[in-house]
């Protein structure tokens, strides 16, 4: 449908989890996966290399320090709340890196329960949901540019399907930011997880390295310096959008309440409180920086 948005379509999946139900919840799962990476690489066709760069090199400072940042923070806050060991980590990787990717790159290592994974998951869901229909109101309330709405979603939203969802219905530069910066803050999963495998020392410690990134930056290279192509590229273009679209509405779709019930309050207390911290930081830092 051409009416059809990203906040919409999660908004969608949500109501339908909540009436007929999904049936197809294992393969929504692997779907998911599959749509959200391939989308990606997709957008890296109507993408500027030198643009992307530009933005890169101004998100760099603020991703190295919102990661180390939310990761004490993280600590602290599920120490004080008293959040065990393992939830509160992965939590706090979710928040300070990028959601459900981080979390399922770092479980394997510290050897998490399934309950562990899926309180993390679901908190982080949660407020990944809250903040593609948030976010965008609330950059135009402080009439952000789209360059600073696209540096505040990278840094303050967790998942990249979120970040990418809100930062399409804000505008095309703030797509390309936010993408960018996402992008290479989710290379940081490489460094968590060797960190966290030499601490917890397991032998069956796995490390998940994100290889759809360089298929989106050799999109990005030919999208640039290949122009003669630009109206197949603005084709692909226009595919990743609608398959961005279709993973929103999936991951809508297995939000049920019972799920959001699992959760419990103080996994949810920290990963609020956490997300809140990091919003309301990055914000300020973004607008004391970049006016």
């Amino acid at each position: 449908m051409p009416f059809m948005n990203p906040p919409l379509a999660l908004l969608l999946g949500f109501i339908i989890a909540q009436t007929i139900n999904n049936p197809f919840e294992k393969f929504s799962h692997k779907a998911i996966n599959w749509l959200l990476k391939s989308s990606i690489v997709l957008l890296g066709f109507g993408m500027s290399l030198h643009k992307a760069l530009d933005a890169g090199k101004t998100g760099f400072v603020f991703t190295i320090f919102s990661i180390v940042i939310t990761l004490l923070a993280g600590w602290l806050l599920g120490k004080k709340l008293g959040v065990d060991t393992k939830t509160s980590f992965l939590i706090s990787s979710g928040t300070a890196i990028c959601g459900g990717s981080a979390i399922a790159a770092v479980s394997p290592i510290v050897e998490a329960s399934e309950k562990q994974m899926s309180v993390s998951l679901g908190t982080v869901f949660i407020l990944n949901s809250i903040a593609l229909l948030l976010f965008p109101v609330i950059g135009h309330l402080l009439n952000m540019s789209e360059q600073q709405f696209g540096l505040w979603a990278a840094v303050a939203i967790h998942d990249t399907s979120s970040v990418v969802g809100a930062a399409s219905k804000y505008g095309d530069e703030a797509l390309q930011v936010a993408t960018t910066v996402k992008l290479a803050r989710a290379l940081y999963i490489i460094p968590l997880s060797l960190i966290t495998a030499y601490f917890y020392k397991s032998g069956n410690s796995k490390i998940s390295i994100p290889y759809f990134i360089g298929l989106f930056l050799i999109t990005m290279i030919i999208g640039t310096y290949v122009p003669a192509y630009a109206s197949t590229y603005s084709l692909l273009e226009m595919i990743a959008k609608k398959g961005l679209t279709i993973t929103l509405f999936l991951i809508g779709s297995g939000l049920s309440i019972s799920k959001l019930k699992s959760v419990g309050v103080k996994p949810l207390i920290q990963g609020v409180s956490l997300w809140i911290f990091i919003s309301l930081l990055s914000l300020v830092s973004i607008f004391y920086f970049t006016n």
